[in-house]
């Protein structure tokens, strides 16, 4: 046997090609990835533990007796940690025949035109997304049983602007108490409200009116009627409802999820609208929140701040708006309700 200094050279095949046992192969992975062209668009209406419930895009409300003929997708590995999120439009692959047992992917998730967010409170650094896409920002509070909380309307507010979302005050409950205090608080901000009674004597049509041709979230802590109220605008889909207890006024958080619902189309011909029912919130941290962005909501006092030092919280000695309000470009409720709003991350929600 030549050792391994000899000049005798050995003629080689496949069979003396050897590979360490669990080496990956050499050959280089390719950057390339697939653009599925193919790929259909779809809408993510609601998230359960890592799967996706999806509508297409370009089926007709007819499909299903509900209206909503729903697949189930998974993320495709290829988008690595891109999140997604309820009311996303995504591209999605695979089995879209929505029959049980089915599995889609979703391969591409496209931008997004607005994005609500929380965080858990405001020393959190890790926002969440709530929902992507959406138009309208529904605030929904009981005037009675439970009492109203303002911190909490105001917090959701500045996510609203922040998001680029209009705002919609919804007040439930106005058979147990009047609704003129509270509506005082927020008529400097000129926010769109709808008023209503008891669980058992809906006024639906004014609701319906804000919502036509729109992606309204709703929001609210629970005990305030959210998903009732959303169970009668949307019959054919109906969530369970928790007990409010008459002396602390708290309810039993019943939705767990968000889930996006299309409205019926009625006989005045208003466009197509969807809902988002979100679970009954305790807080809403702004942590992620910039708030020289909520100026951008009025645009009454924005162009005041020209004349702001560098980096000026508006609420302080400085600040250039208190000579803009001054000079009559503005109405000085408007300044008040603005550093209201701007402050709200010092103060307790509980008030």
């Amino acid at each position: 046997m030549a050792g391994l200094g000899s000049n005798r050279r050995k003629d080689l095949d496949e069979d003396d090609i050897r590979i360490r046992p669990g080496k990956r192969g050499s050959r280089p992975r390719t950057r390339t990835r697939p653009k599925h062209e193919d790929a259909r668009e779809g809408r993510v209406l609601t998230v359960d533990r890592g799967r996706y419930t999806c509508l297409l895009e370009d089926e007709s409300a007819d499909e299903s007796p509900t209206g909503d003929r729903s697949i189930t997708a998974m993320k495709a590995r290829e988008l690595g940690r891109k999140g997604v999120v309820v009311g996303d439009r995504v591209g999605i692959v695979g089995d879209l025949s929505g029959e049980s047992g089915s599995l889609a992917r979703i391969v591409r998730v496209e931008e997004r035109r607005s994005t609500l967010r929380r965080t858990a409170d405001d020393d959190d650094p890790y926002e969440r997304i709530i929902v992507a896409n959406a138009d309208q920002l529904a605030i929904v509070t009981a005037l009675a049983d439970p009492e109203p909380r303002p911190r909490l309307i105001d917090r959701c507010l500045v996510a609203a602007y922040d998001a680029g979302l209009e705002p919609l005050l919804v007040l439930t409950k106005a058979d147990l108490a009047s609704p003129d205090d509270l509506l005082a608080m927020y008529g400097a901000l000129g926010v769109e409200y709808v008023v209503t009674k008891s669980e058992s004597n809906w006024d639906l049509d004014p609701i319906r009116a804000r919502l036509a041709g729109k992606t309204t979230v709703f929001v609210g802590h629970s005990g305030v009627g959210k998903t009732t109220l959303v169970n009668e605008l949307v019959p054919d889909h109906q969530r369970a409802v928790g007990h409010v207890n008459e002396v602390t006024g708290r309810g039993r958080h019943t939705t767990t999820s968000a889930l996006t619902l299309r409205l019926p189309v009625f006989e005045r011909g208003e466009g197509q609208g969807w809902v988002v029912d979100t679970p009954g919130v305790r807080s809403f941290g702004l942590n992620h929140v910039d708030l020289s962005r909520v100026i951008n909501a009025f645009p009454d006092l924005a162009a005041g701040t020209e004349d702001c030092p560098r980096a000026c919280s508006h609420d302080e000695p400085d600040c250039g708006l208190d000579a803009w309000v001054a000079a009559g470009h503005a109405d000085p409720a408007r300044l008040y309700s603005l550093r209201r709003l701007l402050k709200t991350r010092e103060r307790d929600e509980g008030d």
